[in-house]
């Protein structure tokens, strides 16, 4: 079954940002749009080149009113360590959730039961709590901030504009399409 359109189902967690650390729960997540980022450890190989990349785009997510959340199974220990050893990690100034009990992993069905660890899932989540883009990647393959800008953008847009929907490789400002009869069979 595809979490598309369903709620962000109930949590509660420690996050580790810019030397603090604070709970976060589903109810932090009302009233703005919202990114949840898993990525499957600290301290490895692919996953800081991912966060370090969205932690130079973070200013745009928060122009437009989204908050970022990186999650792994570590704990917010781990993220703080990560943060004072790591260069890219440095960089970092959204919240990085820990979810050692792998409760919101599972609750976003990306966790790799076998080793603990969450696959690289991404999820845009409106102001209401619901999940309105989901990605699952092979742990191998790097996401790109831009690219998730983009797709924010356009949900927000179709939000923001029921009837029209956002073809591919839309950017903000460019033209929409609104489904019609009279549209069928002429794209």
């Amino acid at each position: 079954m595809s979490l598309i359109n369903t709620t962000v189902k109930p949590f509660k967690a420690q996050a580790y940002q810019t030397g603090k650390f604070f709970e976060v729960t589903e109810q932090t997540l009302k009233g703005k749009w919202s990114v949840f980022f898993f990525y499957p450890a600290d301290f490895t190989f692919v996953c800081p080149t991912e966060l370090e990349d969205l932690a130079e785009h973070h200013a745009e997510f928060q122009k437009i009113g989204c908050d970022i959340y990186g999650i792994s199974t570590d704990t917010h220990f781990a993220h703080k360590a990560w943060a004072d050893t790591s260069p890219a990690i440095a960089k970092v100034k959204y919240a990085l959730i820990g979810d050692p009990t792998g409760q919101i992993t599972r609750n976003f069905d990306v966790m790799i039961e076998e080793e603990g660890l969450a696959l690289r899932g991404t999820f845009v989540i409106n102001p209401e709590g619901v999940i309105k883009l989901c990605e699952i990647h092979d742990n191998g393959i790097g996401r790109d901030a831009r690219e998730l800008l983009r797709k924010v953008k356009a949900a927000q847009y179709i939000a923001a504009h029921p009837g029209e929907v956002c073809p591919a490789k839309w950017e903000e400002g460019a033209a929409t399409l609104k489904p019609s009869l009279d549209l069928v069979g002429k794209i």
